[in-house]
C-alpha cells in the first residue's frame, strides 16, 4: 500500500488514517524510526509491561533504569 504524504514546514508528516487503523496506531504510541538506504522505516513499538521481582524496595533510580532498559529493548527488536 503506497500513499503520498507531504512534509510540513516543521518537517512533520501525518500517517494516513487507513494506515493507522491497519496497524492499530493510537495517540501516545511509540514508533521506532530507522533509515535503510534511501528509505525511512517507521515501526510501531509493542510495549510490554516488564515483570519486576518483588521482595525489595525499589528506588526512583531503579524505576528510571528499568524504564530506560525497557524502552531500549523495545527499540532494538521488541516490535
Amino acid at each position: 500500500m503506497k500513499t503520498l504524504v507531504k512534509v510540513t514546514r516543521n518537517y512533520q508528516v501525518t500517517i494516513p488514517a487507513s494506515i493507522r487503523e491497519r496497524l492499530g496506531i493510537k495517540i501516545g504510541d511509540l514508533l521506532s524510526v530507522e533509515v535503510d538506504g534511501d528509505r525511512i522505516i517507521l515501526r510501531k513499538v509493542v510495549q510490554e509491561i516488564p515483570m519486576i521481582r518483588l521482595g525489595r524496595e525499589l528506588t526512583i533510580n531503579d524505576i528510571d533504569r528499568l524504564i530506560e532498559e525497557g524502552l531500549i529493548e523495545n527499540v532494538r527488536g521488541g516490535y
